[in-house]
């Protein structure tokens, strides 16, 4: 396998500033060099790390500019490399033509209008086959780039973009860092944020949800590499780490009870996100699928027929389910609602601080110890403060599982793949089958 190293070459005269040097090696075959513009004092240069030692002196900024334009180089001779047909006949010398072609195509009529990091990962985004939950994500993504692009800019390196060739494992750590400092730096760099707006102030990231971030920009390197954008894959050397989550709560049968007859009369807004709420909680779909459904569309022979968004676009899977008391009691209240769904719907945000507000009312104060996503630390907290809308998919999955209902079949209602390690996290082991385990290997003793 190919690789580049840099080094610097010192006369006995020792200069004060040194061409930083770089060898490709593919085997024993063949080496070459190539000396760069690249100078650096040679008593401030780490040749273990190929970078200016961390010990020394130096501007801040313009020692990460310098590690970055090492590291670029690097990246751009193993490119012309792998790009290079006949390696055979590659020298030093065409080596030097080659990397002059890179960094000053102008002066060789070449075509400069090539499309920037940003723009390809936007085309990515419009060009992929994901659902438009997905893409929203993705463009959150896409926008935080954008911020520390002039996160580097503000902070003194001239003309920062990123590229296919300056991301390495240290650019993805460096990524990491603002990521996860985000919340702190929007008040630091107003501008930034002027520039390149959220609608919502960012708050402290957890490592699940940069973990989700670098699985999705990895998603789009792999797309990139395929669709011959570029040959360098990051992710090689960058590990993403594994997602921690809690215990997955939801409602017993008995507490859905209690949400469903809350006396809500004086707040007859939040008794129409109750009715929607059990109604999701029957049926257990996805908060995306239900805010989809139409009466002439997915009403079919007395259930709820659909294609759930995630496989629409890759492996569709019909769902259908049948509906129950409640469902069909609840679809019947609201046939005579016209709007674009089956129900009168808020957004998604408030939809999710309408369940806290209906659960509260129904006294859901049960404590569940939670693993707070920013911290990974413990928490316990009383059921209605965790209740959102992705719980009433819970309440489907975890209360059949607890009827005794094989996976297979819940799956086929929700959509899962049998296998998935998302539908694992739903089905908790309750305290009360966890008792009913423990009664049998009693009652098992005796019989023997």
């Amino acid at each position: 396998m190919a690789t580049v190293t840099a080094f610097i070459r010192v006369s006995t005269k020792k200069p004060e500033k040194a061409n930083v040097r770089f060898r490709l090696r593919d085997g024993r075959k063949l080496q070459l060099f190539h000396k760069s513009k690249l100078k650096v004092n040679p008593l401030y240069w780490d040749a273990t790390k190929q970078e200016i030692k961390a010990k020394v002196l130096f501007d801040t900024a313009q020692r990460a500019e310098f590690n970055q334009n090492v590291a670029n180089m690097k990246n751009l001779i193993l490119e012309i490399y792998s790009e290079t047909k006949n390696k055979e006949a590659l020298t030093s010398e065409i080596l030097d033509v080659e990397i002059d072609k890179k960094l000053n195509p102008d002066k060789y009529g070449l075509n400069q209008s090539k499309e920037t990091f940003i723009e390809t990962f936007t085309r990515f985004i419009e060009e992929k086959k994901i659902s438009d939950v997905r893409k929203r994500n993705f463009r959150v993504i896409n926008r935080a780039l954008q911020r520390y692009e002039l996160y580097n800019l503000y902070n003194g390196m001239k003309d920062y973009k990123l590229s296919f060739e300056n991301i390495n494992i240290s650019t993805l750590r460096d990524i990491e860092r603002f990521l996860s400092d985000e919340y702190k730096l929007c008040e630091k760099y107003p501008e930034i944020y002027k520039d390149i707006p959220e609608t919502r102030t960012p708050k402290p990231r957890g490592q699940n949800t940069l973990n989700d971030i670098f699985t999705k920009i990895r998603t789009f390197f792999l797309w990139a590499i395929d669709n011959e954008k570029t040959n360098n894959n990051p992710f090689k050397k960058f590990k993403i780490g594994e997602c921690v989550y809690g215990t997955p709560f939801f409602l017993t049968i008995d507490e859905l009870d209690r949400v469903y007859n809350t006396n809500l009369s004086r707040h007859p807004k939040l008794a129409i996100q109750r009715d929607i709420f059990v109604f999701q909680s029957s049926i257990g779909c996805r908060v995306g699928d239900l805010y989809k459904f139409t009466r002439k569309d997915n009403v079919i022979n007395g259930g709820i027929e659909y294609i759930p968004r995630k496989t629409k676009d890759g492996n569709p899977v019909t769902v259908y389910v049948s509906l129950n008391d409640y469902g069909r009691e609840i679809l019947n209240r609201y046939k005579s609602h016209v709007g674009p769904g089956i129900f009168p719907f808020i957004s998604e945000q408030k939809y999710n601080i309408a369940i806290k507000r209906i659960c509260m009312a129904a006294g859901l104060k049960r404590l569940v110890t939670i693993i707070n996503p920013t911290t990974r630390e413990p928490e316990v907290k009383p059921l209605y403060e965790i209740a959102s809308s992705h719980m009433g998919r819970r309440n489907f999955s975890g209360e059949l599982k607890n009827l005794g209902i094989d996976n297979t079949i819940i799956c086929s209602m929700t959509g899962h793949k049998t296998n998935s390690r998302a539908f694992d996290r739903y089905i908790n082991i309750n305290s009360e089958m966890k008792q009913k385990v423990v009664n049998m290997l009693v009652k098992g003793g005796k019989n023997d």
